[in-house]
């Protein structure tokens, strides 16, 4: 199937009360982890690429990945342009066939983040591209989005930006936060609140930040040589009761760059003197892969295609 407009689906999961996944990529081999996954749970998916990957990798190589994607996959998928906070990546990312864009304005006051939201609606809506908008703000920082205080959604706020921007798909600040280190005391989402934000705006929301960073796997990378202690992400709980009551996007990022660099470094650890890298890679791709495959089948996805 061709790249979607991300609308399409999520307004199947607001329909069936799933969850569609935001996996980030950086290159070659995360997109590939990605999109196998994904083929073989016969579920839909959203490629996200943030500003600092358009930049590490180079949109370019990037869209040429996708290009390939679209021929060689059957599952449809987005091209999600994830925190976009740069006008000139926004039209970039336009440039370059994504067919979703977030912007974030998140940090601006109420007023601010409406306007440039609706500057980005008018530009997008008439290509049929979807366009996420955030309100509220995560703690922790991810590349460029960085902020020492969490500000939850307040769910009066909430209607007023919907009604005001008309945009596709809200995130919202409930509880999670951005990086690995995600609590501190017990990890609790505000779900009531998720419940009453989609209950009045109606629109698909969307959860930042919501890597499960699970026990096993910290413990695993330390075993490793990694220093992650006191890590902790998002409970499976938290996110099948998240979906209940409204969230229908969860990003995942965090996740997957540890599920990588485990795999990476426990083929260097066990055969130092292996030097084709692409041994590594393999690892790494198939650790990625099999986090993608365990969310997917967490948010309710898999065989919805």
């Amino acid at each position: 199937m061709p790249l979607v407009p991300m609308k399409e689906l999520l307004v199947d999961a607001d329909k069936n009360g799933y969850a569609v996944g935001a996996f980030n990529i950086n290159n070659l081999e995360f997109f590939q982890a990605v999109m196998s996954a994904a083929e073989e749970e016969n579920a839909p998916v959203i490629i996200a690429v943030s500003e600092g990957a358009m930049s590490y990798a180079g949109v370019d190589f990037l869209e040429a990945i996708v290009k390939v994607g679209i021929r060689k996959y059957s599952i449809p998928f987005a091209l999600h342009l994830d925190h976009g906070k740069k006008f000139e990546r926004v039209l970039e990312a336009l440039r370059s066939g994504f067919s979703s864009i977030m912007i974030d304005a998140s940090d601006k006051p109420f007023q601010e983040n409406v306007a440039i939201t609706k500057k980005i609606i008018e530009i997008c809506r008439p290509l049929g591209i979807t366009v996420e908008a955030e309100l509220g703000r995560l703690l922790g920082k991810e590349e460029d989005v960085e902020s020492l205080e969490a500000i939850y959604t307040d769910p009066e706020d909430a209607v007023r930006f919907v009604q005001e921007t008309n945009c596709d798909a809200l995130a919202i600040a409930c509880g999670t936060s951005h990086g690995a280190y995600k609590f501190k005391g017990e990890p609790k989402l505000d779900i009531e609140r998720i419940r009453k934000i989609k209950q009045l705006t109606g629109v698909p929301l969307v959860l930042h930040g919501a890597s499960g960073v699970s026990a096993s796997m910290v413990e695993e990378a330390n075993s490793l040589g990694f220093a992650l202690k006191g890590a902790k992400g998002v409970p499976d709980s938290e996110i099948k009761d998240a979906i209940k009551a409204g969230i229908r996007k969860i990003n995942i990022d965090t996740d997957l760059r540890i599920s990588f660099l485990i795999g990476f470094q426990r083929v260097f650890l066990q055969n130092p003197s292996e030097i084709d890298p692409r041994t590594h890679l393999k690892e790494a791709r198939l650790r990625v892969k099999e986090k993608v495959r365990e969310k997917i089948r967490l948010f309710g996805s898999s065989g919805r295609y």
